[in-house]
């Protein structure tokens, strides 16, 4: 991976020190010792500070908080591997990250097997109830789409979760401790509690006017009927004893036994308080559902790109697909690090092609028929590159190209287009890898920040509302088929895309993170700073960002606008500012690169969403 020229860096170094502010202000200094909680005439204690660069050996982690993080730290250390180390993070942030990764949800893991050197990729995403259909979200009463913010507070938008046969499945396959051993950190956590910290207390604020119509939702964040402040500290004893039954009885006990027939009832009957006017719609889940769930490990996604081989996850998500698609378009042009603004407009481009594609071919390829070889060909990628303009944006939306293995040197944009679905942001990412050489990618998530509002009573987490995913309507008569309508035990279309990068077969670079349908764009953004623009890891991730989605307008961050704005404006392309949420902010990503062998940097935010936390078992000198 080559070096910036001194004045190209010179100016992305300055974009890069721009973004610091866009987003959440950090956490205030304070020890990174655990925090008890405050005594009766204590004031609030300090949420710890977290550190967004380590490098060093042994293994390492990245996420968004620094609990988490020390667990996996803590697995590593024992001698767990990568993938236990993961999971243990994942079931920490469920008490510490709860609006955005909970048992109620799922995900997707890209997993680096360094003894088989094999990629793998494991499939976690939840899939709607039997009884789903097609227009299981019309509104009979009106003949129309509900309103979206109606089928997000709902039992409708539930899907069955994936996130606990996902680690049972990871584990099996590629762990070497049992799920009792690696919740124990989260049930601790759990039962002492956390300090709230500016970012916690803002998504509970979000949320508080539909908390507060849910009973148990309620009971659990709104205590004393408030929201937590800043520096209280935070406990959920009913989680802690989910966790320990968990650890006793297994996953049986959550998709087969009590645990399922509770989360049925709760998505059948949701919780509303009586004396609340939200129109809080019953699910189609019943206990069969989750009986018949399993997490699936599929092929994941390759193309080479630069020398170097990405791999990523493959439908249910369109996350693999997307970013190797534009990639391999992107790989029909020349990026000289001293041209940002070019190499940008072809990143935009690329992009909103890709989307475009996404839109009309991308869905559950066990449900529809998903060109995925033709989409990442190199024979496409070369068509679709064609339509690309080196000094002029195309308007956008643009229409889906052929995938039919019949390519020409150029063809032109046909008239048909799909909107882009709402995909809600709010997701988290962690990376892990360990001293044998293994590396996890792992994207979680239960869509909206707080999922469907709902938690299961008692049981101190919330379910998911992942179902939103998929497209509202049918098309009109005349109009070509949408892949990701509902249907039954169907996954809904995903953007989660854990990208796994190896160079002559070995893993160099792991990168993620959340942000809905910005997630692709943010990844590829990534690769491209590190890859072609020659930004170091730290510096690649924390660059300010744009995202094209096929839509009339780039979406951007203000110093992204700032340094390449104009640029960029003077091609075509019609920038503004990203509405989020969190409004002016894209994503919130981890990563690491293997710098040598044994030596790992771990790499999280400094800024956005309130920075991330990267550690290292054995930090270099």
């Amino acid at each position: 991976m080559s070096r910036s020229p001194s004045r190209t860096r010179s100016t992305l170094v300055a974009a890069v020190a721009a973004a610091a502010s866009l987003a959440v202000p950090a956490a205030p200094p304070a020890s990174a010792a655990p925090v008890p909680a405050p005594g009766p005439h204590a004031g609030p204690a300090r949420p710890p500070v977290k550190q967004p660069v380590a490098t060093g050996y042994g293994g390492a982690v990245s996420t968004v908080d620094l609990d988490a993080s020390r667990t996996a730290l803590d697995v590593l250390k024992r001698g767990g591997n990568a993938m236990d180390a993961a999971v243990a993070a994942s079931a920490t942030l469920g008490v510490t990250e709860p609006y955005v990764s909970a048992i109620g949800g799922g995900g997707y893991i890209t997993y680096y097997d360094a003894k088989k050197r094999r990629v793998y990729a494991l499939d976690g995403r939840e899939f709607a109830p039997e009884r789903m259909r097609q227009d299981s979200f019309i509104d009979p009463a009106t003949g129309k789409p509900l309103p979206f913010d109606q089928a997000v507070t709902s039992g409708l938008g539930v899907g069955v979760p994936g996130t606990l046969a996902q680690w049972d499945l990871a584990l099996r396959r590629f762990g070497t401790r049992d799920l009792g051993a690696l919740l124990r950190p989260a049930i601790k956590i759990a039962d002492r509690g956390f300090v709230v910290d500016q970012e916690f207390h803002d998504q509970t604020a979000v949320n508080e006017a539909r908390f507060r119509d849910i009973v148990p939702t309620r009971r659990l964040f709104l205590p004393g009927g408030k929201v937590p402040e800043v520096g209280s500290v935070f406990r959920n004893p009913d989680l802690a004893d989910t966790y320990r039954q968990l650890a006793k009885r297994g996953p049986d006990w959550f998709y087969a036994g009590g645990l399922g027939r509770e989360i049925a009832r709760t998505v059948a009957a949701p919780p509303v308080d009586p004396a609340a006017d939200r129109d809080v719609r019953p699910g189609l889940m019943e206990r069969g559902d989750l009986a018949a769930y399993r997490a699936v490990v599929r092929e994941p996604t390759h193309v080479p790109y630069r020398g170097m081989d990405v791999y990523g996850m493959p439908p249910s998500s369109s996350g693999g697909s997307t970013v190797g698609e534009a990639l391999t378009i992107l790989g029909n042009f020349r990026l000289d690090a001293r041209d940002p603004v070019t190499a940008l407009h072809y990143y935009l481009e690329a992009s909103k092609l890709a989307y475009a594609d996404r839109g009309r071919y991308v869905g559950d390829a066990d449900k529809v028929d998903v060109p995925l070889d033709e989409l990442l060909s190199a024979g496409f990628a070369r068509e679709r590159a064609c339509l690309i303009k080196p000094g002029e944006a195309a308007p956008a939306p643009v229409a889906p190209g052929s995938p039919d293995g019949s390519y020409a040197p150029c063809v032109p944009p046909g008239t048909q287009t799909r909107a882009l679905a709402f995909e809600g942001p709010q997701t988290t990412h962690l990376v892990v890898a360990d001293k044998w050489g293994n590396v996890v990618a792992y994207t979680l998530s239960i869509e909206q920040f707080g999922g469907s509002g709902i938690t299961v009573p008692g049981r101190g987490f919330l379910l998911n509302n992942e179902l939103t995913d998929f497209s509202f309507q049918p098309p009109a008569p005349g109009q070509a088929p949408d892949p990701n309508l509902p249907g039954p035990h169907k996954r809904p279309r995903s953007s989660m895309s854990p990208t796994l990068v190896l160079k002559d077969g070995r893993p160099r670079l792991a990168v993620g993170t959340p942000g809905g349908s910005t997630i692709i764009t943010t990844v590829l953004q990534i690769l491209l700073n590190r890859i072609d623009l020659g930004m170091d890891l730290p510096a690649a991730l924390n660059a300010p960002r744009a995202t094209q989605r096929n839509t009339p307008f780039v979406y951007a961050e203000q110093p992204f606008i700032e340094a390449y704005g104009r640029g960029l404006a003077a091609r075509g392309h019609r920038l503004e500012v990203f509405p989020g949420p969190p409004a002016g902010v894209i994503g919130a990503a981890t990563g690491l690169e293997i710098l040598r062998p044994g030596l790992v940097q771990a790499v999280a935010e400094p800024v956005r969403r309130g920075g991330g936390s990267a550690l290292v078992v054995r930090p270099a000198r």
